[in-house]
């Protein structure tokens, strides 16, 4: 039934004709422009928080990549989830050191 009909008509089950019916409301899916979707992460109170809470940084991490649709593997679910618990990224460092990109990569040990 549609939200217009609601109230309108009756509800009658279309199996048996029975009145005793509850309504199931259905999850619904927003499309967004990624402009808009951008916007949402950049919002400065995303950002409160994050240097001295793991838990809140783990937070933001796996929202930002939500949005962004990306899969950036298990071992960004790894660090994303031991955030979540509470664990410090210099921890994190110290039990993944093959996580850091050293003198071979971009920019050194992990940087939060």
């Amino acid at each position: 039934m549609s939200y217009a009909d609601y109230g309108e008509k009756d509800a009658l089950c279309p199996h048996c004709d029975s009145a005793k019916t509850q309504r199931i409301i259905r999850p619904i899916r927003v499309a967004r422009s990624e402009e808009s979707r951008m916007e949402d992460l950049a919002d400065p109170s995303m950002l409160a928080g994050i240097e001295d809470d793991p838990k809140a940084l783990g937070s933001m991490m796996r929202k930002m990549s939500s949005e962004l649709g990306e899969n950036l593997g298990p071992e960004f679910d790894e660090v994303i989830d031991r955030l979540e618990k509470g664990q410090s990224p210099e921890d994190i460092e110290k039990a993944l050191p093959d996580l850091g990109m050293g003198d071979e990569g971009m920019g050194g040990p992990m940087d939060f």
